[in-house]
């Protein structure tokens, strides 16, 4: 199928996109927008106006909403590929998807078989505050992501900022992760494997690329989970109970409750996991009154702020701190 409104692309020699291809999908249940540059993924960016351009699932992706509509292309397929690999070696191959299995992808990642606007009415008629909010952010849902690229991806946000994560991740993948294909000259990659970020070597690499303390951070945990779970073991976590996941993701180099809380909501299936930063906590002692000794965020406040918004917001009060 064709976009009604196809954003102009332009062509690019070492990948071609697919037919555009669409979902059903109003506003109020997903909002690009506001859900690709909240800080949940790392690897999205604005293309064009109103087109989101980004690496899922070791494919390269352009996305934008009409109406109800969730249109989408898949770029740098089998068959559009091999003859440029031969030629420049930009893009590599991968086995060609139909659209059934993209549609799948795509109702994973944005986890659509959730119904958002039931669930905002539900936090709205249990707490006033969200309910005032809410009308300035629909669509706001939590993605479904992999849990080896969660965690590496959050184990960079300390101290940080959105923009600078986000260019740290792509000086990750550029330097550790396999070339998909190039877009205007700009080349994407795919995430970095275990194995690679766990070699002798990735740490002083990972300096040089200015992740500072991070890289032994990196390197650390990629080291552990390659000699223990492995990422298939990550993925079963999503089975485990919340406390059990939190515990395992928490005995990580460089991952603390929050990090941990982060990759149980967004890659684990967790979703009465709350993430609490000093933001979070301000507003729960500001707006909510929830009265917490000491000036900092120690653990018990932490718990018990999240215990607080379970209480609040019920089963799904990651997706509601989401919004």
């Amino acid at each position: 199928s064709r976009s009604p409104t196809p954003m102009k692309l332009r062509d690019a020699p070492s990948a071609c996109p697919s037919l555009w291809r669409c979902l059903p999908c109003p506003p109020a249940e997903l909002r690009l927008d506001l859900v690709l540059s909240s800080g949940q993924s790392f690897r999205w960016w604005e293309s064009s106006p109103g087109a989101w351009t980004g690496v899922l699932g070791g494919r390269v992706w352009t996305l934008r909403q009409d109406g109800d509509q969730l249109w989408y292309t898949v770029y740098g397929q089998e068959d559009e590929l091999e003859e440029e690999e031969e030629r420049d070696g930009c893009a590599a191959k991968t086995a060609k998807l139909d659209g059934a299995e993209t549609d799948r992808i795509l109702r994973d990642y944005f986890q659509l078989d959730v119904g958002l606007s039931a669930l905002y009415r539900t936090w709205g008629a249990a707490d006033p505050l969200f309910r005032k909010v809410a009308s300035e952010f629909p669509g706001v849902r939590v993605l479904r992501q992999d849990p080896v690229e969660c965690l590496f991806s959050f184990i960079c946000t300390s101290n940080n900022h959105i923009s600078r994560i986000t260019a740290m991740i792509e000086r990750l993948c550029q330097a550790f992760g396999r070339r998909l294909c190039c877009l205007d000259a700009r080349p994407f990659h795919a995430f970095p494997s275990l194995s690679a970020l766990s070699g002798a070597d990735a740490e002083a690499r990972l300096r040089a690329l200015g992740f500072g303390y991070r890289a032994k951070f990196v390197s650390g945990s990629a080291r552990a989970i390659a000699e223990g779970l492995g990422a298939e073991g990550m993925c079963q976590l999503r089975t485990a109970p919340y406390a059990e996941a939190r515990r395992v993701l928490c005995a990580l180099p460089g991952v603390g409750a929050k990090v941990a809380d982060c990759v149980c909501l967004l890659a684990l299936d967790k979703a009465e996991a709350v993430p609490v930063d000093t933001h979070v906590w301000h507003i729960a002692r500001q707006r909510y009154g929830v009265a917490l000794g000491g000036k900092s965020l120690t653990p018990r406040a932490y718990q018990e702020i999240g215990d607080f918004f379970r209480g609040l917001w019920g089963p799904r009060a990651g997706w509601a701190q989401a919004v």
